[in-house]
């Protein structure tokens, strides 16, 4: 199931804390900010949602599967609605990418705690 290898994916990142988020949602998280977030698992697909850069948005959210994130597209956040949408690899390359945006937000203080 993508969704299971994309959230081992995101736990494998550095410096990454998990949380179960309003009742439900497995949330992964850096620096106490969330880059990737998801519905229960096990459990019917729901979608996931993370983070991309901002040129990228417009063009993510136009291909079949995607859609903007409720309440997150105004800081360009995707929503995955269909697990094809892309290859695994090319959906977990994103992941890592939302992690490094939200990452490289952080103050360089929280950075350079994070970085070890």
């Amino acid at each position: 199931m993508p969704f299971a290898a994309l959230k081992q994916h995101a736990a494998s990142l550095p410096a990454v804390t998990i949380d179960i988020k309003w009742g439900a949602d497995w949330v992964a998280s850096i620096g106490g900010k969330m880059f990737f977030a998801g519905g229960p698992e096990p459990g019917p697909w729901d979608g996931c949602s993370f983070k991309v850069d901002d040129h990228r948005f417009l063009e993510i959210t136009g291909l079949p599967g995607f859609a903007p994130a409720p309440y997150l597209a105004r800081v360009k956040w995707v929503q995955l609605k269909d697990p094809k949408a892309l290859p695994l690899v090319e959906l977990k390359a994103l992941v890592t990418r939302s992690h490094a945006l939200v990452l490289a937000k952080l103050p360089k203080k929280v950075q350079r705690e994070l970085a070890g």
